[in-house]
């Protein structure tokens, strides 16, 4: 009998509980016998990690918690903003021994597998991320569908309700969430993924200008470079303004990128005819 499982998906951090291993078919005697061996790690009382297993993970249950909050959320493919980068533990509350611990609302729960869910992770995000990182945050979660409105806010207090209610699950990028809401944090009307008549469908639009936000990853496609540059034509072409954005452009330099979109609108020339 096997006592890795790796199509598993409770087994594909390489971190797993003395139950969730006896619910795959092992033994506690094939599991000493792995521990013997090498093949398994004990990382505390009723935790194991194969070799190998991702560290971050490790290092969470190993400090007495699972892999939680924002480091739960990138580590399912949820985008995140920069400046996270320290290890989120949501740690069982009797083990916590004075250190910090991500938490949600409401009681504590228990730490029954290596990593939390999104929607438990995005509950204890909201204490501990900037509300706009937040809301991108969520955005790629329901974008992708890693996570489902009525979960999250289950999850959530007023706080967190008020800023899920700021989401937009169309938003197709992280560098898109925070435009929008920076935008309409400093009075701007702004339409998500509208559809332009001879253009497509664009990231953003305030009255008569189109904001593309585009990412590294977008421009390592030829075909994508040629056809942006066919749909920025076709944009001028039917009177429309057009503006794209970096990640840079956004994330580093907003101050600048909103600077230039208010030299448009101040002219006005950003209103439709």
């Amino acid at each position: 009998m096997s006592l890795l499982h790796p199509a598993d998906a409770v087994f594909s951090t390489g971190v797993f509980t003395t139950a969730q291993l006896h619910r795959g078919g092992s033994t506690d005697n094939q599991i000493r016998r792995a521990v013997a061996a090498g093949d398994l790690i004990r990382l505390r009382p009723g935790w194991y990690a194969r070799v190998g297993a991702d560290p971050r993970v490790v290092a969470a249950v190993t400090a007495g918690g699972v892999l939680s909050c924002v480091s739960a959320l990138a580590h399912h493919g949820v985008w995140v903003s920069p400046g996270y980068s320290d290890l989120h533990v949501r740690r069982s509350k009797a083990l916590r021994d004075g250190q910090r611990s991500c938490q949600a609302v409401g009681p504590p729960r228990p730490t029954t597998g290596a990593i939390d869910s999104v929607a438990v992770a995005l509950g204890c995000a909201v204490r501990c991320m900037r509300p706009e990182d937040w809301i991108a945050a969520c955005d790629s979660a329901l974008n992708q569908g890693l996570a489902h409105g009525g979960d999250i806010v289950a999850e959530l207090g007023p706080r967190g309700r008020d800023l899920l209610a700021r989401c937009d699950a169309r938003s197709e990028s992280g560098t898109e969430s925070l435009a929008r809401v920076r935008l309409r944090a400093v009075g701007f009307a702004v339409i998500v993924q509208p559809q332009i008549e001879g253009v497509g469908r664009v990231d953003l639009r305030v009255g008569a200008l189109l904001i593309e936000c585009d990412s590294v990853a977008h421009h390592t496609s030829l075909a994508n470079y040629r056809n942006d540059r066919r749909r920025d034509r076709a944009a001028l072409v039917h009177g429309w303004l057009k503006i794209r954005l970096t990640y840079d452009d956004v994330v580093f330099g907003w101050d600048e990128t909103l600077e230039a979109i208010r030299a448009v609108t101040v002219a006005r020339r950003h209103r439709l005819r």
